[in-house]
């Protein structure tokens, strides 16, 4: 089976769970009859250049562009084609977090960065929304894949969320192959109530448009069916995997006696760092020899500064930045406890990071990996700050019950693998290819396409 995959991130180009979830499956169906060929948006300086000289428009199909470049990885049956684009991160401007010699917490704009060749997390709660030209990066790349997919051949699309969706519709009118999507995340998951309209349309009509979709929960499922109007029957659920057999290197040093709490993950509404802020306060209350590490970046950042200032926290909080590959590895192997109350969280693939690295983990119940993770983690509603914080008081004062709680953990996340969900994928690409074609436009009968089921919750 030759499956054309478009996504927007894969390591090292990646900015959180979704270039880990893509690089995880794909090494799974390597070990299947099943080659890939992975697009992927990288930045490139001239390019970019060119672009703003436009003043931000959309430029020509006859632009001369660099040349896709391609590297085979995993045996050969997974093949990563780069092509130009300057899709970048939106969260503007960009904050520094310094600690003082006093111990006080200052931020500092940065100078606006080079083109890096990475994508970044676009528009997850992005201070005064999405870039203005983000729109026309996705219609950019959309022509660029439509290009290089011309002289290929497979037989199944998979599109990985709703900035490839429209160059999966494009290319699945032009090839008449099934389109897959998977949708990792949706805009009511992103931006709340607060929806993006151009984003949700895209969404909605790639979602209708696709002969399957994959949903990473049950949670997301539920989103899917109720707020985009899409059929039930239409939707397989196939949950996030993780890997196992990687060295974690050395224990990470930490001082004598004191305990971490990890908060690992965007500064973004959706993530909810500002309960963790609050159950931190009152875990410090009780607990001297505590430290709270907040790893991530993101437009609350200054908003959790100041937060974490009014409570008189600033010599007890350490903000870590944007964290990759052994970083990451490190902090999880320094902290004693994981929180992560996310406000909603269709997976959280970190969870699995966490209890991978055996370390006890508190989720929040608005989070598809609640869904997996039963004894392997405590469940609280991410608002009762209250009962977080004696959740991680629990885990700190109890070695035993800490101990309990990582078993657990350990054997519910051995039946999450990759291959698992790399099967799962394979049955709904049989079922896809059996569907055949989607419809040529996406737009449900009877709508006018514009938003459904966007109501308060």
């Amino acid at each position: 089976m030759r499956v054309l995959m478009l996504g927007w991130e894969f390591p090292p180009y990646i900015s959180g769970g979704l270039g880990t979830a893509c690089r995880g499956l794909t090494r799974a169906l390597s070990r299947f009859p099943v080659s890939v060929l992975f697009i992927l948006p990288r930045a490139d300086s001239e390019d970019a250049l060119v672009r703003r000289d436009q003043g931000g428009q959309c430029p020509p199909s006859s632009l001369h562009r660099p040349p896709v470049q391609r590297r085979a990885t995993d045996s050969g049956r997974v093949t990563l084609a780069t092509i130009s684009s300057d899709l970048r991160n939106p969260y503007r401007p960009t904050l520094h977090v310094a600690e003082t010699p006093a111990g006080s917490i200052t931020t500092r704009e940065e100078p606006p960065e080079p083109p890096l060749p990475q994508v970044r997390v676009v528009g997850a709660g992005a201070e005064g929304g999405y870039d203005g030209d983000l729109l026309c990066k996705v219609r950019d790349y959309a022509s660029r894949c439509v290009e290089l997919s011309a002289g290929e051949v497979f037989d199944v699309i998979h599109a990985h969320d709703w900035i490839t969706f429209p160059a999966a519709l494009a290319i699945a009118r032009d090839s008449g192959r099934p389109l897959v999507v998977h949708v990792h995340a949706t805009e009511f998951d992103r931006s709340g109530e607060l929806v993006h309209q151009p984003v949700y349309d895209i969404e909605r009509q790639g979602m209708h448009a696709a002969t399957r979709i994959i949903a990473v929960s049950e949670r997301t499922k539920k989103t899917v069916t109720a707020r985009y109007g899409v059929s039930a029957e239409k939707v397989t659920v196939v949950y996030n995997g993780i890997e196992f057999g990687r060295e974690c290197g050395s224990v990470a040093v930490k001082h004598e006696g004191e305990k971490i709490v990890l908060f690992l993950g965007r500064i973004t509404m959706q993530k909810g760092p500002e309960f963790f802020v609050r159950a931190a306060a009152r875990v410090a209350q009780e607990l001297r020899d505590v430290r709270f590490v907040m790893a991530g970046a993101g437009d609350l950042l200054p908003r959790v500064v100041r937060l974490v200032e009014d409570f008189g926290l600033s010599e007890r909080v350490k903000f870590a930045g944007f964290l990759r590959g052994e970083a990451v590895d490190r902090a999880y192997r320094m902290a004693d406890v994981y929180v992560m109350p996310s406000v909603s969280e269709p997976f959280g693939l970190t969870a699995l990071e966490a209890a991978r690295h055996g370390v006890p983990t508190i989720i929040s119940r608005s989070s598809g990996v609640a869904e997996v993770l039963h004894r392997g983690a405590l469940n609280v509603e991410f608002w009762d700050v209250n009962r977080m914080a004696r959740m991680i008081l629990a885990v700190l004062k109890y070695p035993k019950f800490a101990a309990r709680i990582k078993e657990h953990g350990t054997e519910e996340i051995r039946k999450l693998t990759w291959t698992v969900a790399a099967r799962k994928c394979m049955d709904v690409y049989r079922k896809a290819i059996a569907d055949g074609a989607p419809s040529a436009t996406g737009r449900p009968e009877g709508t006018d396409g514009s938003r459904r089921g966007a109501v308060r919750r």
